[in-house]
């Protein structure tokens, strides 16, 4: 893909934090394995983000990223990375590499309440 970032809105569905992205084949993709506990922390203070809120992403630094994730290894056929100022580790699944083609070694988010 030519973008180098892209942005997201996640929300709840059926209790699981799930988004869609048309652009590259995917409804109701789940954050599971501690990426889901990772949105909580970092939603806490976005209103009403269950219902929807952006993550922008990049595999390089942007001036608004307030997260930066790590890569920490490979497993299951997903990739682990840790949150080290919270001292949280996610499994992000395959679907990342519908964004970029191999797993970055630094995630660079920004999340901010949608509309």
């Amino acid at each position: 893909m030519n973008n180098s970032i892209f942005v997201i809105r996640p929300y709840k569905w059926e209790g699981m934090w799930v988004f869609d992205d048309s652009d590259v084949g995917l409804v109701r993709e789940p954050f599971v394995g501690g990426a889901d506990r990772m949105i909580d922390r970092a939603t806490n203070k976005i209103p009403n983000a269950h219902q929807g809120f952006l993550a922008v992403f990049s595999a390089s630094y942007f001036p608004d990223a307030q997260i930066v994730l790590e890569w920490v290894r490979e497993e299951g056929g997903g990739n682990v990375y840790r949150w080290p100022e919270q001292g949280m580790e996610g499994w992000l699944c395959p679907a990342l590499l519908r964004y970029f083609s191999e797993p970055p070694e630094k995630l660079y988010i920004q999340v901010k309440a949608a509309g």
